[in-house]
Protein backbone atom coordinates (compact mmCIF):
# COMPACT_ATOMS: atom_id res chain seq x y z
CA UNK A 1 0.00 0.00 0.00
CA UNK A 2 1.36 3.42 -0.88
CA UNK A 3 2.18 5.84 1.91
CA UNK A 4 -0.46 8.44 0.80
CA UNK A 5 -3.14 5.72 0.66
CA UNK A 6 -2.20 4.38 4.09
CA UNK A 7 -2.34 7.91 5.52
CA UNK A 8 -5.76 8.46 3.94
CA UNK A 9 -7.04 5.22 5.46
CA UNK A 10 -5.64 6.22 8.86
CA UNK A 11 -7.30 9.66 8.57
CA UNK A 12 -10.64 8.05 7.73
CA UNK A 13 -10.25 5.81 10.77
CA UNK A 14 -9.66 8.85 12.98
CA UNK A 15 -12.64 10.68 11.51
CA UNK A 16 -14.86 7.63 11.93
CA UNK A 17 -13.66 7.38 15.52
CA UNK A 18 -15.92 10.31 16.45
CA UNK A 19 -19.03 8.28 15.58
CA UNK A 20 -20.65 6.83 18.70
CA UNK A 21 -21.39 3.11 18.85
CA UNK A 22 -22.80 0.68 21.36
CA UNK A 23 -21.61 -2.39 23.18
CA UNK A 24 -22.69 -5.79 21.97
CA UNK A 25 -24.20 -7.98 24.72
CA UNK A 26 -21.99 -10.81 23.43
CA UNK A 27 -18.90 -8.73 24.20
CA UNK A 28 -19.87 -8.20 27.84
CA UNK A 29 -20.78 -11.88 28.19
CA UNK A 30 -17.51 -12.98 26.63
CA UNK A 31 -15.50 -10.59 28.78
CA UNK A 32 -16.93 -12.25 31.90
CA UNK A 33 -15.39 -15.56 30.79
CA UNK A 34 -11.83 -16.64 31.63
CA UNK A 35 -9.34 -16.38 28.79
CA UNK A 36 -10.68 -13.21 27.19
CA UNK A 37 -8.79 -9.94 26.96
CA UNK A 38 -10.04 -6.38 26.46
CA UNK A 39 -8.00 -4.34 23.97
CA UNK A 40 -8.84 -0.64 24.00
CA UNK A 41 -7.89 2.12 21.61
CA UNK A 42 -6.93 5.24 23.56
CA UNK A 43 -9.75 7.71 24.17
CA UNK A 44 -10.28 10.87 22.13
CA UNK A 45 -7.06 12.81 21.56
CA UNK A 46 -7.44 15.69 19.09
CA UNK A 47 -5.19 15.67 16.09
CA UNK A 48 -3.59 13.07 13.89
CA UNK A 49 -0.40 11.11 14.49
CA UNK A 50 2.24 12.75 16.63
CA UNK A 51 3.76 16.21 16.31
CA UNK A 52 7.23 16.39 14.74
CA UNK A 53 9.93 15.97 17.35
CA UNK A 54 7.64 14.64 20.09
CA UNK A 55 9.37 13.13 23.11
CA UNK A 56 8.03 9.90 24.59
CA UNK A 57 8.56 10.97 28.21
CA UNK A 58 7.19 14.50 27.79
CA UNK A 59 3.39 14.70 27.47
CA UNK A 60 3.55 18.40 26.55
CA UNK A 61 5.14 17.39 23.23
CA UNK A 62 2.54 14.74 22.35
CA UNK A 63 -1.07 14.50 21.28
CA UNK A 64 -2.97 13.80 24.46
CA UNK A 65 -6.50 13.43 25.75
CA UNK A 66 -8.69 16.49 25.92
CA UNK A 67 -11.58 16.91 28.38
CA UNK A 68 -13.85 14.79 26.17
CA UNK A 69 -11.20 12.08 25.97
CA UNK A 70 -10.78 11.99 29.74
CA UNK A 71 -14.57 11.83 30.15
CA UNK A 72 -14.74 9.04 27.57
CA UNK A 73 -12.09 7.01 29.40
CA UNK A 74 -13.94 7.48 32.71
CA UNK A 75 -17.20 6.40 31.00
CA UNK A 76 -15.51 3.21 29.78
CA UNK A 77 -14.35 2.49 33.33
CA UNK A 78 -17.87 3.14 34.64
CA UNK A 79 -19.34 0.82 31.99
CA UNK A 80 -16.96 -1.97 33.03
CA UNK A 81 -17.90 -1.51 36.69
CA UNK A 82 -21.63 -1.36 35.84
CA UNK A 83 -21.25 -4.62 33.89
CA UNK A 84 -19.46 -6.24 36.83
CA UNK A 85 -16.16 -6.65 34.96
CA UNK A 86 -13.17 -6.51 37.28
CA UNK A 87 -9.79 -5.88 35.64
CA UNK A 88 -6.72 -7.35 37.30
CA UNK A 89 -4.13 -5.40 35.35
CA UNK A 90 -3.88 -2.80 32.60
CA UNK A 91 -1.01 -2.98 30.12
CA UNK A 92 -0.51 0.31 28.30
CA UNK A 93 1.48 1.86 25.52
CA UNK A 94 3.97 4.37 26.91
CA UNK A 95 2.38 7.18 24.84
CA UNK A 96 0.69 9.72 27.14
CA UNK A 97 -2.72 9.42 25.48
CA UNK A 98 -2.75 5.68 26.24
CA UNK A 99 -1.35 5.97 29.77
CA UNK A 100 -3.85 8.70 30.61
CA UNK A 101 -6.71 6.67 29.13
CA UNK A 102 -5.69 3.68 31.25
CA UNK A 103 -5.42 5.81 34.39
CA UNK A 104 -8.75 7.59 33.80
CA UNK A 105 -10.63 4.27 33.56
CA UNK A 106 -9.60 3.62 37.20
CA UNK A 107 -10.00 -0.11 36.55
CA UNK A 108 -6.71 -1.36 37.94
CA UNK A 109 -2.98 -0.91 38.17
CA UNK A 110 -1.34 0.36 34.99
CA UNK A 111 1.87 -1.17 33.68
CA UNK A 112 3.80 0.17 30.68
CA UNK A 113 4.30 -2.42 27.94
CA UNK A 114 6.50 -1.16 25.09
CA UNK A 115 5.11 -3.70 22.61
CA UNK A 116 1.86 -1.65 22.71
CA UNK A 117 3.66 1.56 21.65
CA UNK A 118 2.49 3.08 18.37
CA UNK A 119 4.27 2.10 15.17
CA UNK A 120 2.20 4.51 13.06
CA UNK A 121 5.23 6.59 12.05
CA UNK A 122 7.62 3.62 11.68
CA UNK A 123 6.02 0.36 10.55
CA UNK A 124 9.36 -1.48 10.63
CA UNK A 125 8.66 -2.73 14.17
CA UNK A 126 5.01 -3.72 13.59
CA UNK A 127 5.56 -7.46 13.22
CA UNK A 128 7.94 -7.76 16.17
CA UNK A 129 5.71 -5.71 18.46
CA UNK A 130 2.58 -7.62 17.46
CA UNK A 131 4.35 -10.93 18.04
CA UNK A 132 5.50 -9.73 21.49
CA UNK A 133 1.88 -8.90 22.37
CA UNK A 134 0.71 -12.31 21.13
CA UNK A 135 3.39 -14.08 23.22
CA UNK A 136 2.47 -12.06 26.32
CA UNK A 137 -1.21 -12.85 25.94
CA UNK A 138 -0.66 -16.54 25.08
CA UNK A 139 1.37 -16.89 28.29
CA UNK A 140 -1.11 -15.05 30.52
CA UNK A 141 -3.10 -16.79 33.22
CA UNK A 142 -6.61 -17.24 31.73
CA UNK A 143 -8.11 -16.26 35.09
CA UNK A 144 -6.35 -12.86 35.03
CA UNK A 145 -8.51 -10.21 33.34
CA UNK A 146 -6.28 -7.93 31.28
CA UNK A 147 -7.06 -4.62 29.62
CA UNK A 148 -4.60 -3.45 26.97
CA UNK A 149 -4.63 0.24 26.01
CA UNK A 150 -2.94 0.97 22.72
CA UNK A 151 -3.29 2.56 19.27
CA UNK A 152 -5.38 1.92 16.16
CA UNK A 153 -2.45 0.53 14.15
CA UNK A 154 -1.55 -1.92 16.90
CA UNK A 155 -5.13 -3.16 17.26
CA UNK A 156 -5.43 -3.57 13.48
CA UNK A 157 -2.20 -5.58 13.37
CA UNK A 158 -3.35 -7.81 16.24
CA UNK A 159 -7.00 -8.32 15.28
CA UNK A 160 -7.34 -7.29 11.64
CA UNK A 161 -10.06 -4.77 12.45
CA UNK A 162 -10.39 -1.02 12.80
CA UNK A 163 -11.52 0.67 16.02
CA UNK A 164 -12.90 4.03 17.09
CA UNK A 165 -11.28 6.15 19.79
CA UNK A 166 -12.14 4.60 23.15
CA UNK A 167 -13.50 1.39 21.61
CA UNK A 168 -12.74 -1.92 23.33
CA UNK A 169 -12.29 -5.09 21.29
CA UNK A 170 -12.81 -8.32 23.23
CA UNK A 171 -10.52 -11.10 22.08
CA UNK A 172 -9.74 -14.70 22.95
CA UNK A 173 -6.11 -15.75 22.54
CA UNK A 174 -5.16 -19.36 21.81
CA UNK A 175 -2.02 -20.91 23.31
CA UNK A 176 -0.29 -20.47 19.93
CA UNK A 177 -0.98 -16.71 20.07
CA UNK A 178 -3.69 -16.65 17.43
CA UNK A 179 -6.43 -14.14 18.16
CA UNK A 180 -10.19 -14.39 17.68
CA UNK A 181 -12.34 -11.28 18.07
CA UNK A 182 -15.51 -12.08 20.02
CA UNK A 183 -17.12 -8.63 20.26
CA UNK A 184 -16.62 -4.93 20.82
CA UNK A 185 -17.65 -2.29 23.28
CA UNK A 186 -17.82 1.36 22.29
CA UNK A 187 -19.20 3.84 24.80
CA UNK A 188 -20.55 7.08 23.30
CA UNK A 189 -18.57 10.16 24.24
CA UNK A 190 -20.33 11.93 27.13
Amino acid sequence: MTRPLSRLLALLTVLLGATPAVASPEAWDALRQPGTVAVMRHALAPGFGDPPGFTLGDCSTQRDLDARGRAQARAVGDAFRDAGIAVDRILSSRWCRCRHTAEETALGPVEAFAALDSFFADRSTADAQTEAVRRRLAGADPAEKLLLVTHQVNISALTGRSTRSGEVVVIRVAPDGSVKTVGSIAIPVP
